[in-house]
């Protein structure tokens, strides 16, 4: 299995990233900037992307362990972006390469600390933005994290990160503009 840096090179799973975080795909532009990578810190990296309503700053990982093992995934990734116009909150998201159940809900782990996210097609985020604070800094000080979920099949999955490199590829998106 290639890893997320190579898959990233490709640019099939930049332009994944880049659909990501103009929201949704069907308002992609046709003509959609790759990311731009600033830095690799060992299970992080730091990237910006160029949109019309300016930079939007972002560190993101690829799961180390997909459960169940003989499914087909998809391309998953977990990360914090940081968009235009916002000061200080970086916003948590989970993607996932399948739709996840309609009103289902994704359970973020971080060595012990619970948060919930809410789905909506192949995307989760913060049930309660106010958290996302508080998952940042769990991240920080945390060494693991996992995520589960249902997919609209029904199947039960889970996503293991390893939380090495998030604080200094935070610091590499710190004076992101």
């Amino acid at each position: 299995m290639k890893n997320w840096l190579e898959i990233m090179k490709t640019g099939s799973i930049g332009m994944v990233f880049t659909l990501a975080l103009t929201g949704t795909i069907a308002a992609a532009p046709v003509n959609a900037q790759a990311p731009t990578r600033i830095k690799q810190n060992k299970d992080w990296g730091s990237y910006s992307h160029q949109t019309d309503n300016g930079k939007t700053c972002y560190i993101l990982s690829m799961p180390k362990d997909k459960a169940p093992a003989d499914r087909d995934h998809g391309d998953v990734f977990f990360m914090l972006a940081q968009h235009p116009g916002q000061n200080s909150s970086l916003e948590p998201q989970f993607v996932v390469g399948y739709a996840f159940k309609d009103d289902s809900q994704v359970t973020l782990d971080i060595d012990g600390k619970k948060f919930a996210m809410f789905t909506r097609g192949n995307n989760a985020w913060m049930e309660n933005p106010a958290e996302e604070p508080m998952v940042v800094e769990s991240m920080r000080a945390g060494s693991s994290m996992s995520l589960s979920g249902e997919s609209r099949r029904g199947t039960q999955t889970k996503y293991s990160y390893s939380l090495s490199g998030v604080t200094a590829s935070l610091k590499d998106i710190q004076e992101c503009n």
